[in-house]
């Protein structure tokens, strides 16, 4: 997104990333701190998101977390409900459903997840950043020290800092490890010997390195070179995108604001202070156009703000805004690209919700016994052995009956007599056996269907393939 007008030949800044030198070398970043009507804004919107993070492990819907992705057991929880293997399609689309919210939202409103939702953005700059501006300083005061001899000041500033870091990097690891393994199980690796649970214990201390490392070392590095979804944003992104934007029309041409010479020289409103482009957290320049690295954090919006209101002139020249809006004026949301994407969300949302409100609490598998064919009874009745599984997806004991449904004559047994009964959360296999009368069989294939019943109510429904003898011409069973 740039003018060709205006940026004919000075587009050099595309050729290279702001926080890489010439020879390779890393550029630190040392963002000005932010202030300013979207940066408070934000700081609802993290406090907000980060209590649910924290509290998430402990929320209980029904008894269950609000989520769980424990993908050692093969177990899942949403919002209460519980998805095994089984129910691995379901979860396939949840995730796909998701990622197309976020295409969606992308066309048409840029990287805003990434400024005001993402939880690398949410603990880097709310969290990690702040702890360092209220240790070291701002971005000069940070400059000075880290380019100083070592002192005393420098010794106890940089032993805080990362002392701090460490702790937070350790609790975030052990609410991840709760999403994955559960609060309680990851109490238990708090509360107990590392030696019982050193799995456990290992994991939790790798998470903490790993965020450490992310938030006090490589920092805006995750965004730039690392995020699959920052290298997207150059296919999703549209001229229609609302995004944050450098109004260049008005802008432009940039200049030192010159009470003698404003009569003279016609300027445009920017007035060329660099606030934006030391406020930035990913040290760009936002008046060179939308750009990769750029995460919508909405810094340079408050610090342009804040000057165009002391040297007299309207707020907004960085904004919300849409290439077409600042060309043409006219801000376009439904273009048939947004369109086609909700179409699609909608029809898969659809489908998801019917399938999850349909979706049977006992998964049944029934299986012919390999190496089996048929049994021939003595009262005259074809017999079939087949192995039988339940999964219980509820959070109770559950006894079940199986019925026939067809065809009537059709008997369904359990090979040791009883009931089936199932474990809160667990499955059971067993033996069982269909008959039927070898005069009511009148192909060498016959389809089952078995009713699986709780209480009275019926749960679920399998068909099975039912083997017997090959029928004649006449009507009689070959032996």
């Amino acid at each position: 997104m740039i003018n060709d007008d205006i940026y004919s030949g000075e587009e050099a800044f595309r050729d290279s990333i702001a926080t890489v030198d010439e020879s390779g070398k890393r550029i630190w970043v040392y963002p000005k701190r932010p202030s300013g009507r979207f940066h408070n804004w934000r700081i609802a919107v993290t406090v907000f998101l980060l209590g649910i993070f924290f509290g998430g492990p402990f929320l209980k819907i029904g008894g269950q977390p609000l989520l769980l992705i424990n993908v050692f057991e093969r177990k899942f929880v949403l919002l209460g409900q519980v998805f095994w293997p089984q129910d691995f399609f379901l979860l396939a689309i949840m995730l796909l459903t998701f990622f197309l919210f976020i295409i969606l939202f992308t066309v048409v409103f840029g990287r805003i997840w990434c400024g005001w939702m993402c939880p690398q953005t949410l603990f880097m700059e709310m969290v990690f950043r702040k702890i360092e501006y209220w240790i070291e300083g701002d971005a000069p005061a940070q400059r000075r020290l880290d380019s100083g001899t070592w002192s005393f000041e420098k010794v106890w500033k940089k032993t805080l800092k990362h002392a701090l870091f460490i702790l937070i990097s350790l609790l975030i690891s052990h609410t991840v490890m709760a999403y994955l393994i559960g609060a309680e199980e990851t109490l238990a690796i708090v509360r107990e010997s590392p030696l019982d649970h050193w799995k456990g214990f290992v994991g939790l201390m790798g998470f903490a390195v790993i965020f450490y490392a992310v938030f006090a070392k490589f920092r805006e590095q995750a965004c730039i070179a690392v995020c699959p979804y920052g290298r997207l944003q150059g296919v999703l992104l549209v001229r229609d995108s609302i995004v944050v934007a450098y109004d260049w029309l008005r802008g432009e041409p940039r200049g030192r604001l010159k009470r003698d010479a404003m009569a003279e020289v016609k300027r445009g409103d920017c007035v060329d202070c660099k606030l934006c482009v030391q406020v930035c957290p990913t040290g760009i320049d936002i008046r060179n156009g939308t750009q990769l690295e750029c995460i919508n954090c909405t810094a340079c919006i408050d610090a342009c703000d804040e000057v165009m209101i002391k040297v007299g002139k309207p707020t907004g020249l960085i904004r919300y805004a849409s290439y077409t809006s600042i060309e043409k004026g006219v801000q376009r949301i439904f273009t048939p690209r947004v369109l086609a994407y909700s179409l699609i969300l909608l029809a898969l949302v659809s489908f998801l919700s019917f399938a999850i409100v349909s979706r049977s609490v006992v998964e049944t598998t029934v299986l012919k016994i390999p190496g089996t064919l048929y049994q021939r009874s003595e009262d005259g009745y074809i017999t079939n052995l087949y192995n039988i599984e339940f999964v219980n997806k509820t959070f109770a004991q559950t006894t079940l009956d199986v019925r026939v449904e067809s065809p009537v004559e059709a008997e369904f047994r359990k090979a040791d007599g009883g009931v089936f009964v199932l474990p809160a959360e667990g499955f059971v296999k067993g033996v069982c056996f269909i008959r039927i009368p070898a005069a009511k069989i009148h192909n060498a294939r016959t389809v089952v269907f078995l009713g699986v019943y709780k209480d009275g109510e019926r749960v679920d429904y399998v068909k099975v393939k039912f083997i017997g003898p090959v029928t004649s011409g006449n009507g009689s069973q070959k032996k």
